[in-house]
């Protein structure tokens, strides 16, 4: 018995191994992306998973000299894109990003983001297999969102680029594994 269950404990591994290489290669992330007259290079990629649902693949993107970590924790030029593999209603998207920052984020510090949340938020529609989502920042020329190539969205705001990026970036995320896989060094 004991056999059996590792045997399918193996497959499993296996499968869900197997699974992320081909999300990850159905995502097909750039090794680069031009930036604000930088190169960025592919550092990770990582494929989110829901109770056993495929949601999206994450790419973390920085300088060649800078580390993901390192790009993280300062005003470094940096990119986050998302490979969405579901539908998912704006709505619910909203809706965990705030729970996200409330446990992140003192209220005061929301309180005075929120204006630029809501705005940034505005841009947000709902959410299609297929669809692609990326948070890009670069000192001096802020944040910006684009929306399947588009840009949807631009603030010269480092405090909300900060945050909004440590919705995925930062401890107290949406998923702590996402998060570390990221990060990691390489």
């Amino acid at each position: 018995m004991r056999r059996l269950v590792l045997l399918l404990l193996l497959s499993i591994a296996t499968t869900s191994h197997a699974n992320s290489a081909d999300r990850l290669r159905e995502a097909a992330f750039a090794e680069r992306q031009q930036q604000a007259g930088t190169t960025l290079e592919r550092k990770n990629q990582a494929l989110l998973t829901y109770l056993w649902a495929d949601v999206y693949s994450a790419a973390y993107y920085t300088e060649a000299g800078t580390s993901p970590q390192q790009a993280s924790g300062q005003k470094a030029n940096q990119r986050l894109e998302l490979y969405y593999y579901r539908d998912i209603a704006r709505t619910d998207v909203i809706k965990a990003a705030w729970v996200t920052l409330e446990r992140q984020h003192p209220a005061a510090r929301l309180d005075a983001l929120r204006p630029m949340i809501d705005a940034l938020h505005a841009s947000f529609r709902d959410i299609r297999p297929g669809d692609r989502y990326a948070l890009s920042y670069a000192p001096g020329a802020g944040l910006s969102l684009e929306i399947n190539g588009s840009r949807a969205f631009h603030s010269d705001s480092d405090e909300l680029a900060s945050a909004y990026l440590g919705i995925w970036l930062a401890p107290n995320g949406l998923s702590d594994e996402l998060r570390e896989q990221l990060l990691a060094e390489r």
